[in-house]
């Protein structure tokens, strides 16, 4: 099963956003999407999540039209974590976290453990009390991490599972960015379809299976990061000269500027 887009173009305001893109994000697979600041990656999100309707093509959840689901049905298989995320509310992390589990009949017991748990799992647990009006960004975004989390941390017997994440990593310290990733290639592990929007070249070579580079709305290549990450791609999209080695201990692609 896959979470797909094909054919879609997003017409707005005068501009075209994104035109013609095809693309599948398999469950237990991590898809990447990068490219230059204003390429459509956050655009194509939205389109992905049903956020922001196609001007054309359509979008497809587990062999059925997007649309097609309910909101309650879709809220089980795919969980979304923007890249700014507006709370001004004095909710402490285990209110804003349980926020995920609202779309799921599992009791208040069970999902007081799944909360606790997801929050442990971010490194986050010493936060369950603490007003979210009152943390530092990074803080806040790994809390919002924990939320996305904890919506999918159950299979769901209506289909295979996706997490989007729109730079979920740009607040986070060198350690939380591994963290992050680390979780990202476990959900994989388990069966979830992750996509995610990364700035940093050799994060996304790190832990993604297909690479989507997308430039001007439209994708100019995709794959695996050693087809993808090449210098003569990232000269043309991104206009940066650069040299392509070994990670010395992932042995993915790095990127040298």
């Amino acid at each position: 099963m896959t979470m797909s887009a094909r054919g879609i173009s997003l017409h707005l305001s005068g501009f075209d956003l994104l035109r013609n893109i095809s693309l599948e994000v398999e469950a237990g697979k991590v898809t990447t999407i990068v490219g230059p600041n204003g390429a459509g990656k956050s655009s194509l999100l939205k389109v992905l999540t049903g956020e922001m309707p196609p001007t054309a093509g359509d979008v497809y959840l587990n062999s059925r039209l997007l649309n097609q689901w309910s909101l309650l049905e879709k809220a089980q298989m795919l969980a979304v974590l923007p890249q700014h995320t507006l709370l001004n509310f004095s909710f402490t992390a285990d209110e804003v976290v349980g926020l995920g589990r609202i779309p799921h009949q599992t009791g208040s017991a069970k999902d007081v453990e799944i909360v606790a748990e997801a929050l442990e799992l971010v490194d986050a647990s010493y936060l369950q009390r603490r007003f979210y009006t009152q943390m530092s960004g990074g803080e806040k975004q790994r809390v919002q991490l924990a939320r996305v989390l904890a919506q999918i941390w159950q299979p769901s017997c209506l289909g295979e599972q996706f997490l989007v994440l729109d730079e979920p990593t740009s607040a986070f310290d060198l350690s939380h960015q591994k963290l992050t990733l680390d979780i990202v290639r476990q959900l994989a592990q388990k069966g979830v379809g992750v996509v995610m929007v990364v700035h940093d070249l050799n994060l996304a070579a790190r832990c993604a299976d297909n690479i989507v580079v997308i430039d001007g709305g439209v994708i100019a290549a995709q794959g695996s990061p050693e087809v993808v990450l090449t210098e003569t791609l990232i000269d043309k999209v991104f206009g940066v000269k650069s040299i392509i080695s070994e990670h010395p201990i992932t042995k993915r692609p790095l990127v040298i500027t």
